[in-house]
């Protein structure tokens, strides 16, 4: 039988929802404004600290997709990205430029992990 666990819940939405072994991060965003690179980091400190809750790791990232206001910024997060990266396991990762929810926002990322 599978399973279904949610964690963080919400009225519109779960924080991480756990499927078998299987985890689904909701859209992962900085609490604050400042430059995309301090919000790049609290987002990946973010993901850490989730992933760490529901019993796993960056190492064990299957998927990620990352949402950036302006695609300009996308060799300074690379930056960010590549210091946190788990070496030698790197996820299947997209990239796309949008709007996002609130305006101090540059980025936002969504996760899937193995546990």
């Amino acid at each position: 039988m599978m399973s279904i666990e949610r964690l963080g819940v919400g009225p519109r939405m779960s924080r991480i929802v756990i499927h078998n072994d299987t985890l689904y991060l909701c859209g992962q965003t900085a609490k604050s404004g400042g430059t995309v690179t301090e919000q790049t980091r609290e987002v990946l400190a973010n993901i850490d600290a989730a992933l760490a809750e529901a019993g796993s790791d960056k190492s064990r990232i299957l998927s990620v997709t990352i949402y950036l206001t302006n695609m300009a910024d996308f060799a300074d997060i690379n930056q960010v990205w590549d210091d946190w990266v788990a070496p030698g396991a790197p996820p299947a990762r997209a990239t796309v430029e949008a709007r996002l929810a609130r305006p101090p926002l540059a980025i936002e990322m969504t996760v899937i992990a193995a546990r």
